[in-house]
């Protein structure tokens, strides 16, 4: 099958081309006119639900460019007012119109002739939604719209001073990896000092966004907010008990990976102890990586990366360089971390990060690269809820991408020693990063399972997590503080709760279809380019099926999926 990057953005025949959201009074006509509309045959309900979808696009595509605008520029007053208007004055008032337009379709006449295979997972969505849709959670769920954006507007106004300059966090980071080791030190403590001074008021925003979500579980029936969030993110497909089952695999399948990996570092470094600050650091005489200088190198390196990989992947990222759909380089006043939004309308999507000339910054840019190929991929399907494909898969599609480009990371690099390294970083990073993705979904099920635990008490559960998952090789004597505040740095705990898991099953995915690549790498990548492109319509073990995978993540299929990085690593 043939791809394009050619994409256009959709054209409107519901909304005039020119409407743009200003306020509730403007937009509800819309919902009207859907709710009061006759659908009894299947002609009319097949219209009214591409109608329905083209409302939703509008919507998605302005609440996300608000989202995009404040999360690049935090000092902006005007930006924050935009993104913080719609999540209070207008998205509480879709919300019961959207229950009601749920309801009507699934009691339409001519429901039951729509396609169940193409409607399967949609429908199942909508019967979802349902369920947790109340009336008395629409002001908590606009609060915490609101509260979850306040974490990047604390974060993103972080910064040191090294040498009498002044840095972002993501930029300091930078120096973690020079040979002085006494900088490094003192560098990290700069960064840890400054979280510190924050520590305080992440709490308390804490604290109320748990708040608010185990009363928005209460309210909707459910026994907790763990309950709760399992059914909003869809897992259908697989329980609390499968998450644990994960973490003790962790335990006994990677754990002994990642002491070898330090115990290697440690060697490498010559040092009597290894400590946190130097984990990013070289051995005397080898100089850190540097892939590239400027936010504009990096994205044209990767767009030459991903040519190579497959002339599709790099028309994509040359589509979002034309349409200006990129905000790459760190900076003040920017929040943290790094996304890839799709853009429902215009079918593009945007990326946003941090980059500040590091290795982890290619590793940041082709994942989110995947994700970017993903959006392109489904912006075909016909309604914007069959675009709604679960996590699970949508984090294959970035994390087998920084495993397919690195056979091609010769862009970046000039010498064969420089990409050597790349690809042991990249593979180590693979193994070392399941601990604290245990840790951290651990975590989550901790805090929602005791709704009314102190501050105390959270600080005890994370430093009692931390120690179970904790290598054997670093010493983190005498940084305890440091320790017991360190889950603030991780922002789905704020932004997105309990969206973490993914993360590891979807590595596990990754590295299957990275197998695949190794025997057949054009197979692969049909088969990768197949799955991404169903968006939303099969069910999870369905999408994974598509992709040649097992969505299988038991400690036997993890141990396999682990030695078979061993063993790539030890090819290097």
């Amino acid at each position: 099958m043939n791809y394009t990057a050619n994409i256009t953005k959709l054209k409107r025949t519901f909304l005039p081309a020119s409407f743009v959201i200003t306020d509730w009074a403007a937009l509800e006509p819309f919902f009207k006119n859907l709710l009061d509309r006759d659908i009894s045959n299947l002609s009319q309900l097949e219209q009214w639900l591409k109608d329905q979808s083209e409302l939703e696009a509008a919507i998605s595509e302005d609440a996300c460019w608000r989202q995009i605008k404040m999360t690049c520029d935090t000092r902006d007053k005007a930006l924050e007012e935009a993104f913080n208007f719609f999540c209070m004055e207008i998205q509480p008032k879709i919300q019961p119109y959207a229950d009601a337009l749920n309801k009507k379709l699934l009691s339409a006449p001519c429901a039951d002739q729509l396609d169940h295979q193409t409607y399967f997972t949609y429908l199942r969505n909508i019967r979802k939604s349902i369920e947790l849709f109340r009336e008395e959670n629409i002001p908590l769920q606009a609060e915490s719209a609101v509260m979850q954006q306040q974490y990047g507007q604390i974060t993103g106004a972080m910064t040191v001073e090294v040498n009498g300059q002044v840095y972002t966090l993501q930029q300091a980071g930078k120096f973690l990896q020079s040979h002085d080791r006494k900088l490094r030190e003192e560098v990290y403590h700069k960064i840890q000092q400054r979280r510190l001074q924050d520590s305080s008021a992440l709490n308390t925003l804490f604290d109320k966004l748990a708040e608010n979500r185990n009363q928005t579980a209460l309210n909707a029936g459910f026994e907790n907010y763990t309950a709760y969030r399992f059914k909003e993110l869809g897992r259908f497909d697989y329980q609390k008990k499968d998450c644990f089952q994960f973490h003790e695999a962790v335990k006994l399948h990677v754990l002994p990976l990642v002491n070898e990996i330090y115990r290697k570092k440690k060697a490498a470094l010559g040092v009597d102890q290894l400590r946190p600050w130097d984990l990013e650091a070289e051995a005397e005489g080898v100089q850190p990586l540097q892939p590239f200088n400027t936010g504009e190198e990096l994205l044209n390196k990767s767009i030459a990366c991903f040519n190579l990989l497959n002339p599709f992947f790099g028309d994509c990222l040359s589509k979002m360089k034309e349409m200006k759909h990129l905000d790459l380089e760190s900076r003040l006043g920017k929040a943290p971390g790094g996304y890839n939004c799709p853009l429902a309308e215009s079918g593009a999507p945007f990326i946003f990060m941090n980059a500040a000339g590091q290795m982890h910054d290619v590793t940041t840019m082709v994942h989110e690269g995947g994700h970017a190929v993903h959006s392109f991929l489904a912006h075909h399907l016909e309604l914007s809820g069959f675009k709604e494909y679960p996590m699970e898969i949508a984090e294959v599609a970035s994390m087998a991408m920084e495993l397919f480009t690195m056979d091609h990371w010769a862009s970046f690099f000039d010498n064969d020693d420089d990409l050597k390294r790349a690809k042991e970083h990249q593979l180590e990073r693979v193994i070392t990063i399941f601990p604290w993705i245990a840790v951290i979904d651990k975590f989550q099920h901790w805090i929602y399972s005791h709704p009314s635990h102190t501050y105390e008490d959270r600080t005890k559960a994370w430093m009692d997590i931390l120690s179970e998952f904790k290598d054997e090789v670093i010493d983190f004597s005498g940084l305890e503080t440091y320790r017991s505040n360190a889950w603030q740095r991780q922002l789905h705990l704020f932004e997105v709760p309990f969206y973490y898991i993914e993360y590891g099953i979807a590595q596990l995915g990754a590295i299957g279809m990275w197998m695949q690549y190794k025997q057949n790498p054009q197979q692969a990548i049909e088969n990768y380019c197949k799955v991404l492109s169903l968006g939303g319509t099969k069910t999870l073990p369905e999408l994974y099926e598509a992709a040649g995978l097992s969505f299988d993540f038991s400690p036997e299929k993890i141990k396999v999926l682990m030695d078979f990085v061993k063993s790539e690593m030890g090819k290097l």
